[in-house]
């Protein structure tokens, strides 16, 4: 299972280098009081939150996370145990969703979260006022509340009036430029207009912050694909290079730097940009933030990964032979960084994010022995060990080793807990059966089967991730399908489908997804 994390929590720099106002970052603690999170699985939890908003005339920060996540747990262990943040927590109410919980994935649906993990604040009559991604550090959120509490105004209503060409405040250009735009979910701009808003908002802004119309540069780089969508001129390409070449600079943008240095690159180069300077600046800067102490671990491993991806730019994907075509200094230093995680790290938490993103660049830059040993020798110490077998399975999926690969997943898939999770696990397994074993009809049919039979039992099914994970299933085994040699045990299956979707609503918008799971693709229903 091929995944990148958006672990950055470096944008406290940048934020603290724009002088925003938010409290001072405390130590976190062990012990003392935490915040007060309330669970909701269901409308009324929601309603009940937002009720209280109203009436003690507070904000909503709503979470929505899973326990196996990596960028949850970094979460955890990074922010929501800092004595600031907890401080900060009564002057709102926090509201906690569980994707595995009781009708989560529905929730999901009505606020269009997908991604674990988001957060959104609201106001207390339930406007949203901008949207987190995984990555947000501690003085961003703590910015993000401050601009809430401070009566701020709706993102979307602040980008209209941008996009207008309305005069807008530096906290408001600053609100636009921090904004997860790769968790928008279309919210404000459908993925296609992307790169031109953002490029738009930093012509708009060319005289203001510097720091912030070079943070929308940089986004509008990353979300242009090859230069498809943004085609940069000479100044653009230079203040991406003064930025590289300025370690203070390069700081306040590192949660975009390492997590987009593969796309930034190759829209620059696309658009003529000299590929070698740019790579030797890029891996010089990338060095700096892998090195500096002050940084977290998630932000340093992630740092490092980028110059992985970087080295593989002209790399087949799939090369065989990746470790023998990378610098022996980066393989060295790979190494040593994550034998010093595992080393190091205690907090649980922690350790679900930061050992599993080494071993992925582990494997990224061939390192698969490595990648195998680390993640094996942490099963022990994971509350969520199934996502780390996901990882085993990849690892030997990538490297053609059919069977352990399969092992792997499916004690994946059967280690793996919650409705929700398991249904993503089990459409893995299925996947990696159809990819891997096509010919054992017989087991493909049982985990599918068994897939159903949960689907069943989940009263929030096809909500959401949930939906997407069986609808993933109803196109592999489709395509499993496609000579018609297997006709026989698909039409099983539909039956047994059918009897789960009858007894949904006809009026509950699972209805209709239950019913078009297994129908082949542009077949009209």
């Amino acid at each position: 299972m091929s995944f990148r994390f958006r672990l950055n929590h470096g944008a406290a720099a940048a934020l603290l280098a724009m002088s925003l106002a938010h409290p001072a970052i405390a130590a976190s603690s062990a012990t003392g009081p935490s915040v007060a999170w309330q669970a909701a699985a269901g409308d009324a939890d929601i309603e009940r939150a937002f009720a209280q908003a109203r009436g003690e005339k507070k904000p909503v920060l709503l979470y929505w996370g899973a326990k196996w996540c990596p960028p949850c747990n970094q979460l955890k262990a990074t922010l929501f145990n800092r004595q600031d943040f907890i401080e900060r927590s009564r002057a709102f109410v926090a509201v906690n969703i569980d994707g595995d919980l009781p009708g989560a994935q529905k929730l999901g649906t009505r606020f269009k979260v997908r991604g674990y993990p988001t957060m959104i604040l609201f106001n207390a009559d339930g406007a949203e006022l901008t949207r987190l991604p995984g990555e947000a550090d501690a003085a961003q959120v703590m910015q993000v509340l401050q601009v809430g509490l401070a009566g701020g105004r709706p993102v979307k209503s602040v980008l209209a009036d941008a996009r207008a060409g309305k005069p807008l405040a530096a906290n408001e250009w600053r609100l636009l430029a921090f904004y997860s735009w790769e968790t928008d979910e279309q919210q404000l701009v459908p993925p296609a207009e992307l790169p031109g808003m953002l490029t738009q908002l930093a012509v708009a802004n060319a005289s203001g912050e510097a720091a912030t119309t070079t943070r929308l540069w940089l986004k509008a780089l990353a979300a242009s694909n090859e230069a498809k969508g943004l085609k940069p001129d000479a100044a653009v390409r230079d203040r991406v290079m003064a930025v590289l070449a300025d370690p203070a600079s390069a700081r306040v943008q590192m949660d975009v730097l390492v997590n987009n240095a593969p796309a930034i690159v190759q829209t620059l180069v696309a658009a003529g940009a000299d590929k070698k300077a740019l790579l030797v600046a890029f891996d010089t800067a990338l060095q700096k933030l892998q090195a500096d102490t002050g940084l977290s671990r998630a932000d340093r491993i992630t740092a490092l990964g980028a110059r992985v991806d970087l080295a593989r730019l002209d790399l087949p994907k799939d090369a065989a032979q990746v470790q023998a075509q990378m610098p022996a200094a980066l393989l060295t230093s790979l190494r040593e960084h994550a034998a010093r995680d595992d080393r190091e790290i205690t907090d649980g938490y922690e350790r679900q994010a930061v050992i599993t993103s080494d071993a992925y660049v582990l494997g990224q830059a061939g390192l698969w022995a490595e990648s195998d040993a680390l993640l094996k020798a942490s099963l022990g110490k994971s509350h969520s060990p199934y996502y780390l077998m996901s990882q085993l399975g990849s690892n030997a999926k990538k490297q053609g080793r059919k069977d352990e690969a399969l092992k792997w997943y499916e004690e994946a898939f059967n280690k793996s807990e919650g409705p929700a999770t398991r249904l993503q696990w089990g459409s893995n397994y299925l996947t990696a059966l159809v990819d891997l074993a096509p010919a054992e009809a017989a087991r493909i049919e049982k985990a599918a089967a068994q897939l159903l039979t949960e689907a069943g039992q989940d009263k929030a099914a096809f909500y959401e991730r949930s939906a997407r994970s069986l609808q993933r299933v109803g196109a592999k085994l489709n395509s499993w399908n496609q000579d018609g040699k297997h006709a026989a045990a698909l039409k099983r299956l539909q039956a047994q489908l059918d009897g789960v979707c009858a007894k949904l609503d006809s009026k509950d918008a699972q209805r209709a997804t239950c019913e078009g799971v297994l129908k082949p693709s542009g077949k009209k229903t």
